[in-house]
């Protein structure tokens, strides 16, 4: 609340999160709503990963459940993770605000190119049986557990496990994320392999935070996850020698 100012107009939140895997609870969520009606501003909740939770007693509690402040509230929604449909940027906004929907309607009716093929394929994934997503959801909860056993095999990794969606950050025993990631693609392989890492400090918008961090998606196989990882691990050994 205290970096709240005059010029503050929303919060953004991503529900479950990307890059960590945080999922806000009921309680969180109403703690967000007190705040943007005390100070009169827009809670826009990103809620494309809700069906991916991987823990039985996690329930995932929409902005749109919240019913004393329906004219500040927007939520957010994409295909292109739900089914899998990468690059595929088509989703929706959804609000009970008729001024906000009026005015976004002016932007949606102003694109002149839309995508036509992959509105036709997005119309068909929303008949998607749930069958589907269980089968989906279960093959990520093997992966995250898999990638989450692995790193913390890694002396000096620390790493926590994501409630949902497919990432998580973990913190590497190095001083500079973005040098170690340029040298595995540049200067590193283990029998003729190397692994891409997404260095986490872009993710902080405070300076010097996540210097030591990465962001990692665990959409491979299990196989290939446990690979990338021994490939880490090595890659750290050397790294830290030279």
């Amino acid at each position: 609340e205290k970096l709240i100012t005059p010029k503050t107009k929303a919060i953004l939140i991503c529900n479950p999160g990307n890059p960590t895997g945080y999922l806000y609870s009921e309680t969180e969520i109403k703690q967000l709503a007190s705040l943007i009606k005390k100070h009169d501003l827009y809670l826009i909740a990103d809620e494309v990963y809700r069906e991916f939770l991987y823990d039985g007693d996690d329930v995932h509690f929409s902005v749109m459940n919240l019913e004393d402040v329906q004219q500040n509230v927007i939520m957010v929604d994409s295909v292109s993770k739900r089914y899998s449909m990468c690059g595929a940027r088509i989703g929706c906004l959804v609000t009970k605000n008729k001024d906000v929907l009026a005015t976004v309607m002016k932007f949606a009716q102003a694109r002149l190119s839309p995508p036509t093929i992959e509105q036709i394929a997005c119309e068909a994934a929303i008949d998607t049986p749930q069958s589907y997503f269980d089968e989906v959801i279960g093959e990520y909860k093997e992966r995250r557990n898999t990638l989450i056993a692995e790193l913390n095999k890694i002396d000096g990794v620390i790493v926590t496990k994501p409630k949902g969606a497919f990432y998580c950050i973990a913190e590497l025993p190095i001083e500079d994320s973005d040098d170690f990631a340029q040298w595995l693609l540049e200067s590193y392989n283990l029998n003729g392999e190397t692994v891409m890492i997404a260095p986490a400090k872009g993710f902080y918008s405070t300076p010097g935070m996540g210097l030591n961090q990465v962001r990692i998606a665990y959409v491979l196989n299990k196989k290939d996850l446990i690979t990338a990882v021994n490939i880490l691990k090595e890659a750290l050994l050397v790294y830290n020698n030279r």
